[in-house]
């Protein structure tokens, strides 16, 4: 994430450093990344706050090693609905939601509406979730699968 390229004229220099050590390390203390981003602690927890409190911060997460959780089988699925009225991408959207397996799930623009990623412990484990899940969501007319070979970059 480039954040010298954010356009948002209410993030300093300071901030955008804060933004950038945070996404690539969510648990430092408040002392190390003062130290990284060149403000006393009394200051740097104060935008710290400032961030989290406007939104800019949603929260923060472990990263999960999936192999190691026998959870490496990703699958990319585009989803074509048969019903594109906001009444049915609401009602896509709640349910899609549900589904544990689903990663991510992304409304597209372009020859499919949706674009998903899916994680599961194998293909049959994605065949199911495919089968029970996904192509019984409201308004799914088709779906294509790409299963993810090795993920370069996340």
């Amino acid at each position: 994430m480039n954040l010298n390229e954010l356009k948002n004229s209410d993030l300093d220099l300071y901030d955008r450093k804060i933004l950038h050590h945070l996404s690539t390390q969510g648990r430092m203390s408040i002392s190390e990344l003062s130290d990284k981003v060149g403000l006393s602690k009394t200051p740097c927890q104060i935008r710290y706050k400032r961030l989290i409190e406007q939104g800019y911060i949603l929260g923060f997460q472990a990263n999960l090693n999936h192999p190691k959780l026998g959870l490496d089988h990703v699958a990319f699925v585009e989803v074509k609905l048969t019903d594109t009225t906001e009444k049915a991408l609401k009602a896509f959207n709640e349910e899609v939601a549900k589904v544990r397996e689903i990663e991510q799930c992304h409304l597209i623009a372009g020859s499919f509406d949706y674009l998903l990623k899916v994680r599961t412990t194998d293909i049959t484990n994605y065949r199911r979730v495919l089968g029970e899940h996904i192509s019984s969501l409201p308004y799914v007319g088709n779906t294509s699968t790409y299963v993810s070979m090795e993920a370069i970059k996340e």
